[in-house]
């Protein structure tokens, strides 16, 4: 890593660029962090976040989730974890599903099984229900590989309904006509998720 890179060196940059600024810049720090992600240098997307953090600014659920993902794809996984554990898992009752979605996502890429099946606990004991089969179908697969057969079970028949649910498709004149059943590893499914499978 040479200096440019440095942790200093980012920070110092930053805090030159917004001495100048009325307002702190937040949209344009956005912008630059989504030409970042485009091009993949997740490293300086941590960069970014962290020292926006440190300023008291960009700390919102948005932000954390694009924080996650960076660490994750810079092979950070344990600090995603420790950032998801000090800042977003602890009010699990009012944490959005794509942000949950992100984080089981994260584990299972990873390997974390165990963490993964706590956080999906910690969710039904809030009575949160998920609403896409993705993340059942993850958590089931996370209990077989841990061995937990009754435990997939459960989780399988509680949540059928999303297996079966038939998707709505507006017709020609603007009306809702309703197609056949979704299958698992179908074309509505991302190339991401089915890597994940």
């Amino acid at each position: 890593m040479d200096d440019t890179d440095s942790k200093e060196a980012i920070y110092g940059a930053l805090d030159a660029w917004v001495a100048w600024e009325q307002n702190f810049p937040i949209g344009s720090l956005r912008n630059i962090l989504l030409c970042l992600e485009k091009e993949q240098q997740w490293h300086r997307i941590v960069q970014v976040i962290k020292w926006m953090l440190s300023k008291g600014q960009g700390t919102t659920m948005g932000t954390y989730g694009q924080l996650i993902r960076a660490l994750d794809m810079d092979h950070r996984v344990g600090e995603a974890h420790k950032f998801w554990e000090m800042k977003i898992g602890t009010d699990l009752h009012s944490v959005p599903w794509q942000l949950c979605h992100l984080m089981i996502s994260v584990y299972y890429r990873n390997n974390m099984l165990e963490d993964l099946v706590r956080l999906f606990k910690g969710l039904e004991a809030f009575d949160r229900k998920p609403r896409d089969k993705l993340i059942i179908q993850k958590v089931a697969n996370a209990y077989e590989m841990l061995g937990l057969i009754e435990e997939k079970e459960r989780v399988m028949e509680k949540y059928s309904h999303l297996f079966t649910i038939k998707e709505e498709r507006p017709t020609k004149k603007g009306g809702r006509k309703s197609s056949a059943k979704k299958k698992k590893g179908g074309p509505n499914e991302s190339r991401k998720d089915s890597a994940d499978k």
